[in-house]
């Protein structure tokens, strides 16, 4: 019975802690943020006096990003374990909330797992870094076509390094792919890890990758390829809605621009916001001078991609026994 009594506390506890942080980053972000004033006070006036039908295609396509994360995520898991639609969305979803506190939202595999059977979370883990792995591919492929423009048209580079730039990432990507493709591979590898018979229990989950043919990876592609087009069009809309000037060939080419390096730095979460605003100046100094607007269009899409579905997420963890989904006793219905 006291053993019941600690997990319940410490379960509470756990959770008490997820949202406390949440709170945390929104207070630093929202109100303690540098340059917080002058960003709400534009987005108000904006709200009053610029058409609001971007804005509301941008918060729109918020859930159909998610939803295609969360159907090729269910293509991915589906070959060790069965979950309903609206589960695997709340697994998302969760997955959001823990990646906020994470470098490069590693921790989203903490999340995924709370909403699988103990016995699969490895598995879960291994599927996740699948789908993590081919929306790199995607970011990468879409990045470094978007760079070579971007390139080619903006920035003063001899033309031997630039292209010297394009051979070597063309040729990385196709090292990505061929690697997605022959994903199957890591597993002699894994099992080649020093003390891997230590880890056994672990180790014999990476098995699952031999499940995965051509068909499925093409799908875990393709979504992650939708993904990219979807967060891409937002990212647009949200420049044009904050009055930026730009075309949408050099919108998208500098969009790709910007993914390709934010996903390329490794950055803790915070400190990841800082890089994307700087980055978006360094990008969209090209076509305008009003960094205040940038910075502006920058931060609300970031709120609405990324803080939304982290409150989301935290609604569905609430209702989840954390210990109980990592294996101390039985979980609850989601």
């Amino acid at each position: 019975m006291l053993k019941f009594q600690n997990n319940q506390i410490l379960n509470i506890g756990i959770k008490i802690l997820i949202s406390s942080l949440l709170i945390w980053i929104l207070y630093r972000e929202i109100f303690a943020k540098e340059n917080a004033d002058q960003i709400w006070n534009l987005f108000v006036e904006n709200l009053k006096s610029q058409p609001i039908g971007w804005l509301i295609v941008v918060v729109l396509l918020m859930p159909v990003n998610w939803i295609f994360e969360t159907m090729k995520w269910r293509i991915l898991i589906q070959q060790f374990e069965t979950l309903s639609f609206r589960k695997s969305l709340a697994a998302v979803f969760a997955g959001v909330t823990f990646s906020i506190f994470t470098p490069n939202r590693v921790g989203e595999y903490g999340g995924r797992i709370l909403f699988v059977k103990p016995e699969n979370n490895w598995k879960t883990v291994v599927a996740t870094l699948v789908g993590s792995y081919s929306q790199l591919l995607a970011i990468l492929s879409f990045g470094i076509l978007g760079f070579g423009i971007f390139m080619s048209s903006y920035l003063a580079l001899d033309r031997i390094v630039m292209q010297g730039v394009i051979f070597l990432s063309v040729a990385l990507v196709l090292m990505m792919l061929f690697c997605f493709y022959n994903i199957n591979l890591i597993i002699p590898l894994a099992k080649k890890i020093p003390y891997a018979h230590k880890l056994k229990k672990i180790v014999k989950n990476v098995n699952v990758l031999r499940d995965y043919d051509n068909k499925i990876l093409n799908r875990a592609l393709l979504f992650s390829a939708l993904r990219y087009l979807v967060y891409s069009l937002q990212y647009y809309l949200i420049l044009r809605y904050f009055g930026i000037p730009i075309g949408l060939m050099e919108g998208l080419t500098g969009i790709a621009t910007i993914y390709l390096f934010q996903t390329s730095i490794p950055l803790p979460p915070l400190m990841g916001l800082v890089a994307r605003g700087e980055l978006a100046i360094y990008v969209w100094k090209n076509f305008s001078d009003n960094e205040i607007n940038i910075l502006a269009a920058t931060f609300v899409l970031w709120m609405i991609n990324i803080i939304i579905p982290a409150l989301i997420g935290t609604v569905f963890i609430g209702n989840v026994n954390i210990l109980k989904s990592l294996g101390f006793g039985k979980k609850d219905k989601v």
